[in-house]
């Protein structure tokens, strides 16, 4: 099983950005090594998704891909947006699969380059009780 945390870091405006740690490895760090081995540019770019710039809803049913209004689409999330703030621009998109014991981030993709194959990325399987308690403390930094 993989572990989740967040790192949060306020940015321009005490606007607050959440990167998500897999096993203790910064996401947007993880995915731009990634990129570079396609030899596909861009590679990385990427930043924390900032809650404050955008309509996320509940973050606690965001990251479970179970919001009402669920972005991108129900059962995915934008992990990660552009390093500019905004998470239209540049965003990391995965597929979120929960059961009742774990929750799982997979089929990687990022919109503006549909040819990009990210098969080998991932996937990442949480223990969901860990994984909820990661993203109770995140929501929670972002209310301090």
């Amino acid at each position: 099983m993989n572990t989740l945390a967040f790192q949060t870091t306020m940015i321009d405006r005490g606007a607050i950005s959440l990167v998500p740690l897999v096993d203790g490895m910064d996401l947007t760090e993880l995915i731009a090594v990634f990129e570079e081995e396609l030899d596909d540019s861009p590679a990385g770019g990427y930043g924390g998704i900032v809650p404050a710039y955008f309509g996320f809803g509940d973050l606690s049913k965001y990251y479970l891909g179970l919001e009402d209004k669920q972005w991108p689409s129900p059962g995915h999330v934008w992990l990660l947006g552009c390093d500019c703030g905004e998470v239209g621009c540049w965003p990391l998109r995965a597929r979120v699969n929960v059961t009742d014991t774990t929750v799982t981030w997979s089929e990687f993709s990022q919109p503006y380059r549909k040819h990009r194959d990210y098969s080998r990325f991932g996937p990442f399987e949480f223990n969901r009780a860990q994984y909820e308690s990661a993203v109770r403390d995140a929501v929670a930094q972002l209310t301090n």
